[in-house]
């Protein structure tokens, strides 16, 4: 993919402001890309748009093709006639400061279930039946899932009754019959949130912004994926995986992060000539402009760990067919608008991989100043064909990184950014964040972005992820009022002065 040298924001749409708990599709989102083109930003990259699971992540999702239904607009369902004026109008904000998952599914399915009594009397509309169509390979059989995973109290698909496990004709026909009504709620909300999404996307487009999504590599023991194909996973005989994902010790935990999700039967994928990926990536093609790829390196060799430890410090490399299964997908899709993450520990194989195939990597400001660090790796150093950031989900806030090298008295850190950068610590908080912006935007990078906490000069408090931790993340939103005429004119002008 060539890239050409443009700016963008790094927000989720989980992170916008809204009055019931979450960022939605609605009228927020419509602001939000008004802003990123007074901003003169082209591009708005998103995390990925499944429905979150356990501890609201989403790269810990039900599905690999499903969308998060909680970001259903409520105002949007109106607009469409499924609610009422008055149902809408006395409902009481949820005043929290981030998003509180639990309370924001219980509201909203109020809702939910009000639109779908009144879609259902309207009789099956034809852009409801064509994308269904469109979504047979894996639509119904989600839908199904979510049913029997309420059926069964949210238990993890491998506990269900064995019968329903094992997908035994009769006890799917039963059990089909028996949920049928919230099999086909499911599919409304799926419908639903396709329609506005790609609304929103079409918005975004025809002002000439680009959506930037996410791919993750793995998908989540917990998942409708894991049910309907366990022969694609590696499973044990009670459907649990054998081995799980992870990474080895790292910048980010001393004891790696053991992520948990099962490896895939790599051997049985390529049988079906990857199937089930060419689907997940033209699913993802449709929702997306431009596609990130998660923990890349895990495509040419992961890191394999026995179920049975309790960090990721001991596991081995496992060579991934990557080859094989980005040249069946380029053979399929054609040319392929893909970035990818090559964070970490990356080999000369994981390299030859990402050339290839010129898929353009990540470059991380916050990574540019250790000891010793090459001088490619430097801001002055990097290549055209990359992307750069201040920070990503992963990472302290810049100005939460800022504050920690100012704690820890890193002498080396703070004298090279005074001495190369103009970076003083006498310097205001705010000054400092818009000077290590500029810098990004200075750089040779073609496509830099910026994290919307670091816009706003925001600390580790409106951090969205710590890795390898479980609760409390995922949850950050921005308020209205944080977005000034100042943050627009400071990012528009530094469009032209840098020529992007």
């Amino acid at each position: 993919m060539k890239l050409n040298r443009i700016s963008g924001i790094l927000l989720h749409p989980t992170s916008l402001p809204s009055k019931y708990g979450i960022g939605s599709l609605g009228k927020e989102a419509y602001e939000f890309v008004d802003f990123l083109k007074a901003a003169k930003q082209k591009l708005w990259q998103i995390l990925p748009l499944n429905p979150p699971g356990y501890g609201g992540s989403p790269y810990k999702s039900f599905s690999a093709f499903a969308g998060n239904t909680l970001l259903i607009s409520i105002e949007k369902l109106f607009q469409d006639g499924l609610l009422k004026k008055e149902e809408i109008r006395d409902i009481p904000e949820i005043q929290t400061e981030k998003v509180n998952f639990k309370i924001v599914s219980n509201l909203k399915k109020r809702f939910f279930t009000k639109a779908f009594t009144r879609f259902r009397k309207r009789g099956k509309e034809q852009d409801y039946q064509d994308f269904k169509l469109k979504n047979v390979y894996w639509l119904e059989d989600f839908c199904f899932y979510m049913s029997l995973k309420e059926y069964f109290h949210g238990e993890i698909w491998n506990l269900w009754d064995k019968p329903v496990v094992l997908r035994e004709m009769k006890a799917i026909k039963r059990y089909q019959e028996k949920l049928e009504d919230e099999i086909n709620y499911h599919e409304f909300l799926q419908y639903i949130f396709s329609k506005q999404w790609l609304e929103l996307k079409d918005y975004a487009n025809q002002n000439k912004i680009r959506i930037i999504g996410d791919l993750p590599i793995f998908v989540a023991h917990d998942s409708s994926d894991l049910w309907i194909h366990p022969e694609l996973f590696d499973l044990d005989e009670n459907k649990n995986p054998r081995k799980v994902a992870g990474v080895p010790p790292d910048y980010f935990s001393k004891t790696g992060q053991l992520w948990g999700s099962p490896h895939f039967n790599w051997e049985k994928m390529k049988k079906n000539h990857f199937l089930w990926w060419k689907k997940r990536f033209e699913n993802l093609f449709e929702q997306v402009d431009i596609l990130r790829i998660d923990h890349f390196r895990g495509f040419e060799a992961y890191w394999e760990i026995d179920v049975v430890e309790k960090t990721a410090e001991r596991g081995v490399w496992v060579k991934a067919p990557g080859h094989d299964l980005f040249s069946e997908i380029k053979r399929c899709l054609g040319e392929l608008p893909i970035i990818i993450e090559d964070l970490g520990y990356i080999t000369p194989e994981v390299i030859e991989l990402k050339e290839k195939f010129g898929f353009p990597g990540m470059k991380i400001l916050q990574f540019s100043f250790s000891e010793n660090i090459p001088r490619k790796e430097r801001p002055e150093g990097y290549e055209k064909q990359c992307v750069a950031y201040t920070g990503t989900h992963d990472n302290d806030t810049i100005l939460g990184w800022y504050r920690k090298i100012k704690k820890t008295k890193n002498k080396q850190t703070l004298k090279l950014l005074e001495e190369r950068y103009g970076i003083s610590q006498d310097m205001k908080e705010k000054e400092i964040c818009w000077t290590l912006i500029e810098l990004l935007y200075k750089t040779e990078a073609s496509f830099v972005i910026v994290p919307l906490q670091d816009v706003l000069c925001l600390d580790n408090h409106a951090r969205m992820n710590y890795p390898g931790t479980v609760g409390g993340n995922w949850e950050w939103q921005f308020k209205e009022r944080d977005i000034s005429e100042e943050i627009i004119e400071k990012l528009s002008n530094l469009v032209p002065k840098h020529y992007r």
